[in-house]
């Protein structure tokens, strides 16, 4: 196995030259550079990542723990911040919290076992006060999908209440008056604030709020299908539909169809994120875009810029959902 002096001879430099080359820990003369590069593919060297860790004291590997790994939403979240980090030259590890406390902070302190440079975080179990003391032991995070008033430099956020406001006013302008809702699950923040941003909807069209007229669900297909049974079954009159995800808005449209109704014609639906299968749905789901992709990459570039002190474009913090028109929503026919 060829070593880092065989390396230093071939190239003609020092020991300190190469590993700088390889460290990137300070400027080298771009012909130097390639040189030493040019020596190590000639003698098929590779620079022992655990040595390069203790040279540099980064391990150029990212922490991501997101709440699960299934399922377009994740899958388009991961695919951007490793895009972005594998274009810088670093790494990611992934785990899952699966939204809940004990699992969330297990995968928090493996992946700082293993030496993460950084941590991107899109936690939902664990209080605000964990990840305030987190920040207090100096360990680089960002979250997403998370506001936390003492974190607020390092908080990624989607405007909820607004797409919930965007689903709902969009029917309501469409002569829908008969609506259901499908939330996730209200522990959650996003959760909660999709559905105060229906409620506004409401109250500005002159509309009570009425409970029965929500289901919570649980941002599976599974919660769509139960919320759209739970309608039927308390016989409760319904033009239109808004669901809290896409996946739950696939579920009802699946059961809806079961149920013998005729989608758009005798019920609207509309649901929240633009994720791909919003598509291919029958027919096309009209939704709410969650730039979750774009999410991820400034998260990458927060990290990129915050820890490893890189030059990037300014930061964005808070981003805002746009109404996707498609073809589950239709204006009600007039009597």
């Amino acid at each position: 196995m060829p070593t880092i002096y065989e390396v230093s001879k071939l190239a003609g430099v020092s020991l300190a030259t190469v590993s700088r080359v390889m460290n990137n820990t300070s400027p080298v003369r771009e012909s130097t550079r390639k040189k030493v590069e040019a020596a190590m593919a000639e003698l098929g060297y590779r620079p022992n990542s655990i040595a390069r860790s203790l040279a540099s004291n980064r391990s150029d590997s990212i922490g991501i723990l997101v709440s699960e790994l299934h399922g377009p939403f994740y899958g388009a979240m991961i695919s951007s911040i490793e895009a972005e980090f594998r274009t810088a030259g670093k790494h990611v590890i992934i785990a899952a919290g699966h939204s809940e406390e004990a699992t969330e902070r297990d995968g928090i302190e493996f992946l700082l076992s293993r030496n993460c440079d950084a941590l991107i975080l899109h936690v939902e179990a664990v209080s605000d006060e964990y990840l305030v003391q987190l920040k207090a032991k100096e360990i680089p995070f960002v979250l997403i999908n998370r506001q936390v008033p003492q974190l607020q430099p390092q908080c990624i956020s989607l405007n909820n209440k607004l797409g919930g406001y965007l689903a709902t006013q969009l029917l309501l302008r469409q002569g829908h008056r008969q609506l259901g809702y499908i939330s996730g699950p209200l522990w959650k923040t996003d959760a909660q604030d999709r559905y105060r941003g229906h409620q506004l909807a409401l109250q500005e069209a002159g509309l009570d709020w009425d409970p029965k007229r929500l289901f919570e669900g649980d941002y599976h297909e599974d919660g769509g299908s139960a919320g759209i049974r739970y309608f039927l079954q308390q016989g409760i009159p319904l033009t239109a539909l808004i669901c809290a995800n896409d996946e739950m808005a696939s579920g009802a449209m699946t059961e809806a169809r079961e149920q013998g109704l005729f989608i758009p014609q005798q019920l609207s639906i509309i649901g929240f994120d633009n994720v791909m299968l919003s598509h291919y749905t029958y027919p096309k789901l009209s939704t709410i875009d969650y730039p979750i992709a774009a999410m991820g990459q400034m998260a990458a570039r927060w990290v990129l810029k915050e820890v490893y002190q890189q030059k990037q474009p300014e930061l964005q913090l808070v981003f805002e959902p746009r109404l996707i028109e498609r073809d589950s929503c239709v204006v009600l026919p007039q009597p």
